[in-house]
């Protein structure tokens, strides 16, 4: 049975070439362009990993959606891989090791996303069933 990614982003044409990547690798993809929208698909639907922009909406949209994942028992252990422009444009580059308690997430990727960086980020982060 494949898995099912979860990609929230507002950037449409990121999405799409994320899809095409992911479903030709043999994921299943679903897909908001917002937070609250997505958070309304992950409670419906519990996917097996999340892909998670940081800027849409506000500027943290995608941190905040993180914090109510990680402080929810239902989502707390869903991983999420966080893909952002933001170390491009500050010069700040995430670091989960560092960083989780700050950034509860599994995984930065920078934008533009690399396909296969984003294929092995997805593998290293899918839970082992």
């Amino acid at each position: 049975m494949s898995k099912t990614i979860m990609i929230i982003d507002d950037d449409i044409d990121l999405v799409e070439a994320m899809r095409i990547t992911l479903e030709s690798t043999g994921f299943d993809v679903i897909d908001a362009q917002e937070g609250i929208k997505g958070l309304e698909i992950i409670r419906e639907k519990y996917p097996d990993l999340l892909i998670l922009d940081v800027m849409m909406g506000t500027q943290d949209e995608g941190f905040q959606l993180a914090y109510t994942l990680r402080s929810n028992p239902d989502t707390k252990d869903l991983p999420i891989i966080m893909v952002t422009a933001v170390g491009t444009q500050t010069g700040y580059h995430f670091d989960p090791s560092k960083d989780e308690n700050f950034l509860p997430v599994d995984e930065f990727i920078e934008k533009p996303v690399n396909p296969q960086k984003l294929v092995d980020a997805i593998n290293r982060n899918l839970p082992v069933v």
